[in-house]
């Protein structure tokens, strides 16, 4: 093999071709029919460049769904709670347009946030301990 082929991760020069194989994206199903090349020594693998292209974009498709997810649980739990958005910003601690933000997809709610929307829609009874 050439220099252009020393594998990134370990140096390796055993890259050899693949053709036709499936990658998973975590938590979603496999992008299919993706060649490139992998190291015979560590596994490690180089998409060419159109699967390169084709993982990338349906690894991005995927962030905007868990995104748009997020938003409406979050709208759904504040509206099951009968939180305007301005209390429900209050509640986390958030400005008075927070939460606006956050079920328009402006803005991203911290992970704390999101986990004690998923509490309270779990545990509605609770809501008047965090209001105190």
């Amino acid at each position: 093999m050439t220099e252009k082929h020393i594998c990134g991760e370990c140096g390796g020069h055993r890259l050899v071709p693949f053709a036709g194989e499936s990658l998973p994206l975590r938590g979603a199903e496999a992008v299919t029919g993706l060649s490139g090349m992998r190291c015979a020594d560590c596994g490690e693998i180089v998409l060419d460049a159109e699967s390169q292209e084709r993982f990338a974009q349906a690894g991005n498709a995927l962030v905007l769904a868990r995104r748009d997810e997020q938003q409406r649980e979050l709208a759904r739990i504040r509206r099951k709670l009968r939180l305007t958005q301005h209390q429900a910003a209050q509640l986390t601690g958030g400005g008075h347009n927070a939460f606006g933000r956050y079920e328009r997809g402006e803005a991203r709610p911290l992970p704390a946030v999101m986990n004690l929307f998923k509490i309270l829609d779990a545990h509605p009874e609770l809501l008047h301990e965090i209001q105190k």
